[in-house]
């Protein structure tokens, strides 16, 4: 497995003695107002041996933010979960508490698949 460095692209060794490698200064994206995300909320049991998880995906921002509401949402449906790839799970079905707590934040949220 490849170790990858954030930030930087393809860059493995340079030979030139006065290469410096410019960093994407742009990493770093704001994370929009909680009114002009669109987060979709869905029950997913693929690939998790038959458990059920809330999945919460469409967040555009930095991680940080993503984990903080990750904790918001694992503390007020009082179970576990994680953050990760721009989507946060929540262990168990709460697709209906998880929707009115996030409208109640101020979210655009859309139920989605059945």
């Amino acid at each position: 497995m490849t170790k990858k460095h954030k930030g930087r692209s393809g860059v493995v060794y340079s030979t030139d003695p006065g290469y410096e490698y410019d960093y994407d200064k742009n990493n770093d994206e704001e994370t929009p107002e909680p009114g002009k995300q669109h987060l979709r909320v869905s029950i997913d049991r693929k690939g998790r041996k038959g458990k059920t998880v809330t999945l919460i995906s469409g967040f555009a921002g930095k991680e940080d933010d993503l984990s903080e509401l990750a904790k918001m949402l694992k503390s007020r449906c009082g179970t576990g979960g994680s953050a990760k790839d721009k989507q946060v799970i929540i262990q168990g079905d709460f697709c209906g508490k998880v929707i009115d707590i996030l409208k109640r934040e101020g979210y655009k949220v859309k139920k989605s698949g059945g």
